[in-house]
């Protein structure tokens, strides 16, 4: 991959500070049990939350991990050559998909050297569903970094930075059975003698609320700093932003890494660049349906940078409607920071790192039922310096997800979230359904006749949880 490097500015304006009260450091990691996470949490249907190391383990290849909510920590599964060929790290985390199981990505090795896919049955064992760079000059595309994500079709959608038949990388859809499909190689377009279409995408997907599918790449683009796209399921890519030059007085930003776009509940595209903008490190930016993205706030408006540098990952909006995301530099020790960022630009400091606590967080937070914010940094933590899970609490409601977040009356769904047992009803926009309590973290059903899109509630012995986004009946 392109080397990246950051401009210096000095900066003027302030954010608002708050106590650091709220931050709890959940437990660092061993070596033996991983290093590194730079992917995001996924919190699975058994309450606890999964995540993946790029490093450490067993042959210090990376890791499969989970954690509870109380910093309890185990290892899942350590990546290594004969496993058979499972690959070699990740910085993408895994995603569990409607079937229970989890999948995702490595960046390197399998049979091919390229990266794999693959998928993990919670107690089961580890399939490599596809190995990138199997066929000549990598055409299926090489080193997938960013997530991947679930369509509604049931087949799971994804990006490699590198190869594919232009060498600046791939939008592939692969099925549970593994049968991969190149949908778009970048660097079809040229401009300026670049890549107009953009080229080494290193974030996940998201799939709009209009069925396609969204993303952004680090390189290329009009002003050679990447671009946002949007693309259908069956691979025809448009343009929507072009991210510009690296440096001071660039506007919007540039160079948007690992953190994937957020279609928020106003309908809006959210996401961060980790460099460029007025001051040279990095923005927070919005971007309307068929609109061109604008920067909402730039980083080191606070003297010293003490409100953040650098955000290499993407946003999460919480159920207040806010959004939370961390820098990778800056804050008060220029070990990365916490923040909440309101969709008017408005930006609150929440935590700064100061090595033992954590150092270089990269991956989104996500929002677990239980209302509060987990992560991950990549190094520091007491004496270990492999990196930590922390948690944010900040006094928000608990809720329930539903998963998937969409479907047609009679569709099975299920519904995460905490305290169910003794559940009395479930609801969808107020049209009840039978349920199943499987745990007390997790609840089965079905969309019932008459259900319109809209809100997921249960009732529980201890109140009514709704959901955190509408369900979209289809």
């Amino acid at each position: 991959m392109k080397r990246i490097a950051y401009a210096v500015a000095l900066c003027a304006v302030t954010a608002i500070a708050l106590p650091a009260q709220t931050f709890k450091n959940l437990g660092g990691f061993s070596g033996s049990d991983g290093s590194q996470p730079f992917g995001p949490l996924v919190q699975s249907t058994n309450g606890s939350l999964y995540g993946t190391t790029a490093s450490g383990g067993s042959q210090s290849l990376g890791t499969i991990f989970s954690v509870s909510t109380s910093g309890s920590l185990k290892l899942v599964f350590s990546f290594c050559p004969s496993c058979p060929a499972s690959g070699q790290g990740t910085y993408a985390g895994v995603i569990q998909a409607t079937n229970g199981t989890f999948y995702g990505t490595t960046y390197d090795g399998g049979t091919g050297n390229g990266g794999t896919v693959f998928s993990l049955p919670p107690g089961g064992t580890l399939t490599t569903l596809h190995n990138f760079c199997s066929e000549s000059g990598c055409t299926d595309g090489q080193f997938p970094v960013g997530a991947i994500v679930e369509g509604t079709d049931g087949n799971f959608y994804g990006t490699t930075a590198t190869g594919g038949a232009n060498g600046a990388g791939t939008v592939f859809e692969i099925t549970p059975q593994g049968t991969l499909t190149t949908l778009y190689n970048f660097c079809s377009q040229s401009s300026q003698g670049g890549c107009g279409d953009g080229e080494e995408p290193l974030a996940g997907l998201i799939q709009g609320t209009n069925g396609n599918f969204f993303g952004t790449t680090a390189f290329g683009g009009g002003n050679g700093g990447g671009t946002i796209f949007e693309i259908t399921p069956t691979g025809t890519l448009t343009t929507l932003g072009n991210f510009s030059c690296v440096g001071s007085a660039c506007g919007v930003g540039a160079r948007p890494l690992y953190g994937s776009l957020v279609q928020a509940s106003d309908g809006d595209f959210y996401g961060t660049t980790s460099a460029g903008g007025s001051l040279g490190y990095g923005t927070v930016f919005k971007m309307p349906p068929g609109g061109k993205p604008t920067a909402i706030y730039a980083f080191c408006s606070q003297s010293g940078c003490t409100d953040g540098a650098n955000p290499y990952g993407g946003l999460v909006q919480a159920t207040d409607g806010n959004f939370y995301g961390t820098t990778y530099f800056g804050g008060g020790h220029n070990d990365g920071t916490v923040f909440k960022i309101t969709s008017a630009g408005e930006l609150t400091t929440l935590h700064s790192f100061s090595g033992s606590d954590g150092q270089g967080p990269i991956g989104s937070p996500v929002q677990d039922t239980n209302g509060d914010l987990y992560g991950t940094t990549v190094a520091g933590g007491a004496g270990s310096n492999n990196g930590v899970v922390f948690t944010v609490s900040l006094g928000l409601t608990a809720f329930v997800e539903p998963q998937t977040t969409s479907g047609a009356v009679g569709a099975a769904v299920k519904i995460l979230g905490s305290n169910f047992t003794g559940a009395t009803q479930v609801t969808f926009n107020g049209a009840a359904t039978p349920f199943k309590i499987v745990s007390s973290s997790q609840i089965t059903t079905t969309v019932p006749t008459g259900a319109t899109t809209g809100t997921v509630q249960v009732v529980t012995p201890s109140g009514t949880l709704s959901s955190n986004v509408p369900f979209r009946v289809t």
